[in-house]
């Protein structure tokens, strides 16, 4: 059973922006007072070299990695730097605190839906993305709006004001999804999956006879791709191909890896509409492809997680003896 947290009210801020200057006039000492939540923060470590804020600042919040978004937050008056607002031309040498205030113009909406949750503490958690819905995006029908209900605030002093998705699952993919509620954690495991050494665990079934098992190595988008599989069990269909229940196990981490690795070897996954394979297939709805098992180290605790999610039951109707 996951383990609770109760939450503590997010942490408000009175600003206080640097006295701003005009051409030919007298500089103009004032003081703009408001309320707003630190949705994330950061302490600069020591620096080889003077680095502007605008350019130092997308390597680090994840909730805003894009230079021309933080040029906005900055313009915006959302970044400050010990505690006063951040300028594009503040130069950072370390040691100083940047705080990232939300953005109430874009408060993401709130979207109702029960998620299953496998493990949750006060800096991170673990939910069952269900198929047919995206983690994140323009929609107000995401994972990421439904969040804040279905999970505790994090008490933590870099907590975020909306827990964020570590990573992504295809909309039609369901399973496991890994969630930071901190900033510091969600740089963690953003840092874990850059270097591999989070265990991702899909489980898929594929129309046509295949090998055993074996390693796909086709490029993605230009770029290195490596999937392991290992043949679970087949089925023999009348009038069709043979069914088989895989388990992969994706060495990187590119968009559609394996559904694109499996349409390589001609071996689409049942009820993939995008990635077709020539061979013919059960007029089935919905992709069968299952994020089945996590396992990484905390970075807070440094335990090891291991979580598993049973298949489906689209899954089992083809292979009732499964996990």
């Amino acid at each position: 059973m996951a383990r609770q947290w109760s939450a503590k009210p997010s942490t408000a801020v009175r600003v206080r922006p640097e006295p701003q200057q005009k051409a030919n006039s007298n500089e103009l000492a004032f003081f703009v007072y408001t309320t707003m939540k630190i949705c994330a923060s950061h302490i600069v470590p020591a620096l080889a070299k003077p680095q502007r804020l605008q350019d130092y600042v997308p390597n680090i919040f994840l909730v805003l990695p894009s230079k021309k978004g933080m040029k906005k937050a900055i313009l915006k008056k959302r970044v400050l730097v010990n505690g006063e607002i951040g300028t594009s031309g503040l130069f950072l040498r370390g040691g100083e605190k940047i705080d990232l205030l939300e953005d109430k113009s874009q408060t993401p909406s709130s979207f109702v839906l029960e998620l299953k949750v496998h493990f949750e503490d006060k800096y991170l958690a673990v939910i069952e993305k269900p198929s047919g819905i995206e983690v994140s995006g323009n929609k107000r029908q995401t994972i990421l709006n439904a969040l804040a209900q279905n999970l505790t605030t994090s008490s933590a002093v870099d907590s975020l004001v909306t827990p964020m998705p570590a990573h992504r699952l295809d909309y039609a993919t369901s399973g496991l999804l890994l969630i930071g509620k901190t900033q510091g954690v969600l740089t963690a495991l953003n840092a874990y999956f850059k270097e591999k050494t989070i265990k991702k665990t899909y489980y898929a079934i594929t129309v046509g006879k295949m090998a055993k098992n074996g390693l796909i190595n086709t490029p993605v988008d230009d770029k290195d791709a490596v999937t392991v599989y290992e043949v679970e069990a087949t089925l023999a269909l009348e009038n069709y191909a043979e069914l088989n229940l895989v388990k992969l196990f994706p060495k990187t981490g590119r968009k559609h890896q394996l559904r694109k690795h499996l349409e390589s070897l001609d071996r689409a996954i049942l009820g993939d509409q995008l990635y077709k394979s020539t061979l013919p297939h059960p007029k089935v709805k919905g992709l069968h492809l299952h994020a089945a098992e996590l396992s990484f180290t905390h970075p807070i605790t440094h335990e090891r997680i291991n979580i598993k999610s049973p298949l489906l039951k689209k899954f089992t109707r083809w292979f009732p003896n499964s996990i």
